[in-house]
């Protein structure tokens, strides 16, 4: 069979399932077997070793850790000493608790490196307390749900942990790429907060005093220390990233534990188990996705797709352009991780072919994929802000197009600026990231 023949024969029936409601784990695997069948060379059995393969990787321990520590830090309450030191910092402002709001998001991704877990932890929070301060729902909820984006994108970030160990790029040197644009993102969001509270007369908090100041500061200092713990053991050598979520855990552990005594043992069994369904369902995507990609590659469909971009013409810049809309497409139906693992895999070689820096590449599809999120049918933090706020997502769709603009206004920057994204990695990484 030919590349073409393949390929539409792996996407056809993956977008049939998908269509029909099969779970994309599922219909990545279904959607491999035929081929299976159909080519000589092959044998079913090839479907589990590729799967088994997948799963036996060092690095990829970090994703249940990580999700571990993200679980145990929401049970812990840490939610609620970072809302309290946001709110002395930002709270004063037009829109207070909005901007809140997204000075909790950006505290917590530096600890979760999950946007589902901000969007559950954060929303759970603020959302009742926004209506109840008379902020309308349906900005309370988009807002929410676009601010928890930021999860996979300020360090750590589970889904640079994948793209990482799939496509091989510098996780250290991903982490601080990611520093930039995630501020960027949340200035941006806090400016629109301004300008919603200003037509909509929300209301602020008085002005804290210095003492609130430093006892807010201290309640919340060991969890801020988290990112720093984490990011800079990496990228000063004190370990590797699995290590570092391991890390994580038990700096999590030790805080719900010994500091704020929030963590039992019925808390600790039940953290546990639900960090070990949800990273199963991870982990099991990384293996069909993984045995998806292997035939993707062994059928040179990847060659075949930069064929076909290269009579197109263009560089770096166009790369990046069509990087994007991919990821941004994909992500509106199907989860992040199998998306890393398919699409970056097709435009992987792409990239390579223009000279396109690996972290540039790598960040521009991890933002774009992260704000599949927020992007209905799929729209997974949308969805948990919705159902938190009580209300449909059709009601959220408007104003989380309003925050979607400034959100595409990074990814623009983000592509066409690729030195001011670089020049941290390579400031603190100079000998891994050139």
């Amino acid at each position: 069979m030919s590349p073409a023949e393949v390929a539409l024969i792996l996407f056809g029936i993956f977008a049939v399932l998908v269509a029909v409601r099969v779970p994309v784990a599922f219909a990545l695997g279904l959607a491999c077997v035929p081929v299976f069948f159909i080519d000589e060379r092959l044998t079913p059995f090839l479907l589990l070793n590729e799967m088994l393969k997948s799963y036996n990787s060092f690095l990829l321990l970090a994703i249940p850790f990580f999700m571990l520590a993200a679980n145990l830090m929401n049970t812990a309450g840490i939610t609620d000493k970072l809302i309290n030191l946001s709110r002395v910092l930002v709270g004063w402002m037009p829109g207070g608790l909005g901007h809140i709001s997204v000075v909790v998001s950006m505290l917590f991704a530096g600890i979760s490196g999950s946007s589902t877990a901000e969007a559950a932890g954060v929303g759970g929070v603020l959302i009742p307390a926004m209506k109840k301060q008379g902020y309308d729902t349906e900005f309370a909820v988009a807002l929410v749900a676009c601010a928890a984006v930021m999860g996979v994108i300020i360090p750590p970030s589970i889904l640079m942990v994948v793209w990482g160990g799939v496509i091989s790029v510098s996780i250290g040197g991903l982490f601080l790429a990611g520093v930039l644009p995630g501020t960027l993102m949340g200035l941006s969001f806090m400016a629109v907060v301004y300008l919603y509270a200003k037509r909509r007369g929300y209301p602020v908090y008085a002005k804290p005093t210095f003492r609130e100041l430093l006892s807010a500061l201290a309640q919340a200092i060991l969890p801020i220390l988290t990112p720093g713990i984490i990011v800079g053991g990496i990228v000063f050598g004190l370990f590797t990233p699995t290590e570092a979520s391991v890390v994580a855990v038990l700096y999590a552990m030790a805080l719900g534990i010994l500091i704020y005594r929030r963590l039992g043992p019925k808390q600790l069994r039940e953290t546990m188990y639900d960090s070990g369904r949800f990273a199963a369902i991870s982990l099991f995507c990384i293996g069909t996705a993984s045995a998806f990609g292997w035939l993707l590659a062994y059928f040179k469909i990847p060659q075949l797709f930069v064929n076909m971009v290269a009579d197109w013409g263009g560089g770096v810049t166009s790369v990046g352009f069509i990087t994007a809309f991919c990821f941004l497409i994909i992500g509106c139906f199907i989860d992040a991780i199998p998306a890393i693992i398919i699409v970056g895999t097709i435009l992987a070689p792409l990239a390579e072919s223009v000279g396109m820096h690996p972290i540039h590449f790598a960040v521009i599809g991890v933002i774009s994929i992260a704000y599949g999120l927020v992007t209905p049918p799929y729209g997974l933090c949308l969805m948990i802000s919705c159902t938190i706020g009580g209300i449909k997502i059709k009601h959220a769709v408007r104003d989380t197009l309003i925050l979607f603009v400034p959100m595409l206004l990074v990814l623009l920057f983000v592509i066409l600026v690729p030195d001011a994204l670089l020049w941290l990695p390579r400031t603190l990484m100079p000998k891994l990231v050139d």
